[in-house]
C-alpha cells in the first residue's frame, strides 16, 4: 500500500509540472504582452513596466518558468511590492496582493458549496438508484428514470434562478443564500447555503441514480451474487454486502473527479447564488484581464482533481478485495 501511494504521489507530482508547464506556456508564449495581461486592464504605465520586470519577460522564455516554479516552493520577491511567501502562485497586480490570499480567502466558500452538495446527491443518488434496481420494470423505477431524466437535463442557472425567485423574493420560504463560516454558526452557515445545495445537487444527483440502477442492474446478474441468494443468505446481506460493493467501483471514480471539479470551482451555481468562491473569482480574473490569478485556480483546479483521483485508487482496495493495488 505505502509503496503504491509513493508512486502515486510521484506521478500526481509530475502531472502536475506538465500541467503547470503548459498553463505557463500557453499564457506567457502565446500573448503579444503577458504583462499587460497581468496587470489588468485599466494599468497605469509605471505599473505595467513593474510587472514586466517581475515577471522576468526580459528573459529567455525557460528561464521565466524555472522563476515561476521556483517561486511556488520558495518563495518570491517582486521588487516594488514585497516578498511572496512559499507556496507563491504569483502576485496578482490587479489585487495587489499575493494570488494564493486571495485563493485562501475564497475557498471556504467553495469547500463550504461543496461538502453539502456532495453529500445530498451522493446520498439521494445512490440510494434512489439501489431501489430503482431492485424494482426493476416497476412503478418506482419507471419513476426513478424519468425523474433522472428531467434532473440531467436542467440547467443550474434555470433552476436556480426559480428557486430564487418563488422560494427567497416572492413567498420568503427560504433566507437569501449567504456564506457564514461554519465556525462563527453551524446553522447560519447551513441555512445560508442549503438552497445551493439542492440546486446544485439536482443535475448530479440524476447522473449518480442512473449509473447506480445501471450498474446494480448488473451485479445482481452476476454469478457470484446468485450464488450467495442460493445458499439462503438475505436479500439485504446479497444487496449490500456483494452486490453494493461492486457498484460502488465507478461511482467512487465519478465522485472523486466531481469532488476535484467542484472543488474547483462551481463556477455557475456561485454566479446564480452570488457567492464569492473560486469559480467567481476565476470568471472575474477572466473580465479584469488578471493572468496570474487565472493561471493559480487552474493550478487549483487541477491539484484537487489530482488528488482526488489518488484516494479513489486507494479506496478501491478497501472497497472491493478484487482489485489489487500492486
Amino acid at each position: 500500500m505505502l509503496r503504491f501511494i509513493a508512486r502515486r504521489t510521484v506521478g500526481a507530482v509530475v502531472t502536475l509540472l506538465i500541467i503547470a508547464a503548459v498553463t505557463f506556456f500557453l499564457f506567457f508564449a502565446v500573448p503579444a504582452d503577458p504583462a499587460r495581461l497581468a496587470c489588468g486592464k485599466v494599468c497605469p504605465p509605471e505599473l505595467l513596466e513593474q510587472a514586466r520586470h517581475n515577471l522576468g519577460l526580459d528573459q529567455p522564455l525557460f528561464l521565466q518558468f524555472l522563476s515561476w516554479v521556483g517561486g511556488i516552493f520558495a518563495g518570491r520577491d517582486y521588487e516594488g511590492l514585497g516578498h511572496c511567501p512559499a507556496p507563491c502562485l504569483g502576485y496578482s497586480f490587479v489585487n495587489r496582493a499575493p494570488v494564493l490570499e486571495t485563493i485562501l480567502d475564497r475557498l471556504p466558500v467553495t469547500v463550504s458549496l461543496t461538502i453539502g452538495a456532495s453529500a445530498v446527491f451522493l446520498v439521494f443518488g445512490v440510494t434512489t438508484g439501489i431501489v430503482a434496481a431492485l424494482r426493476q420494470g416497476r412503478p418506482l423505477d419507471k419513476i426513478a428514470s424519468v425523474s433522472s431524466l428531467i434532473g440531467a437535463s436542467v440547467q443550474i442557472y434555470f433552476v436556480g434562478t426559480l428557486a430564487l425567485y418563488f422560494l427567497v423574493y416572492k413567498n420568503n420560504i427560504l433566507d437569501q443564500p449567504a456564506y457564514v463560516p461554519f465556525t462563527e454558526n453551524p446553522m447560519a452557515w447551513a441555512g445560508g447555503l442549503f438552497l445551493p445545495w439542492v440546486v446544485l445537487a439536482i443535475i448530479f444527483t440524476a447522473n449518480y441514480t442512473r449509473m447506480t440502477r445501471s450498474t446494480m442492474v448488473e451485479q445482481l446478474s452476476e454469478d457470484y451474487v446468485r450464488t450467495a441468494r442460493a445458499k439462503g443468505m438475505p436479500g439485504r446481506t446479497v444487496v449490500l454486502r456483494f452486490a453494493l460493493r461492486g457498484t460502488l467501483i465507478p461511482i467512487v471514480t465519478i465522485f472523486g473527479v466531481d469532488l476535484g471539479t467542484l472543488i474547483g470551482g462551481a463556477i455557475i451555481t456561485e454566479t446564480t447564488f452570488g457567492l464569492q468562491g473560486i469559480g467567481r473569482l476565476s470568471v472575474r480574473a477572466v473580465t479584469s484581464s488578471d493572468l496570474p490569478m487565472l493561471m493559480a485556480t487552474v493550478l487549483v483546479a487541477a491539484g484537487a482533481i489530482v488528488v482526488f483521483n489518488i484516494v479513489v485508487d486507494i479506496l478501491y482496495a478497501f472497497i472491493d478485495p478484487r482489485v489489487r493495488l500492486n
